[in-house]
């Protein structure tokens, strides 16, 4: 009998490329993902250390000019604070739709290799039929000379 050929090989390749590809857009994604974390920790501790400054300036003079500078640069920092939770909403959103595709790929390769098994198991169904066949085939044969000959 002539070896298992699995049509559809081509297709289960292709899939499993696009799995890969789609795993590996999902790592990009959770490094950004953790890049953006870390910047929003880093504008936090700015915000704190800004805070810390202006607080321990007041217990000692006074002074409005300081005040003003300080809360100038307050307030940017706290908009840079906005900002990188803005970018670490949008990274999560980003590693859901990665996490997605990565899903959905890896659905589309489990069903060619359903169908691979399938397949096989069909093979081997034949396979066994046929050599089922040769066997009794040989019997037969057997069968028949030892008739022949008595």
């Amino acid at each position: 009998m002539k070896r298992f050929h699995f049509p559809l090989r081509p297709v289960a390749i292709v899939r499993a490329n696009k799995e890969l590809r789609a795993r590996e857009a999902l790592a990009d994604a959770l490094r950004a993902a953790s890049a953006a974390e870390e910047r929003l920790a880093l504008s936090r501790l700015r915000v704190k250390e800004i805070e810390g400054v202006i607080f321990e300036g007041r217990k000692n003079r006074f002074k409005p000019a300081d005040e003003a500078v300080f809360f100038q640069a307050y307030r940017r920092e706290c908009a840079a604070v906005m900002e990188s939770e803005r970018q670490v909403i949008a990274a999560y959103a980003e590693v859901a739709k990665r996490r997605q595709a990565c899903v959905d790929a890896n659905r589309e390769v489990k069903v060619v290799a359903r169908l691979e098994e399938k397949a096989r198991a069909a093979y081997a169904v034949e396979s066994l039929r046929v050599e089922q066949q040769q066997i009794d085939e040989i019997a037969g044969f057997r069968a028949y000379k030892t008739r022949q000959t008595q």
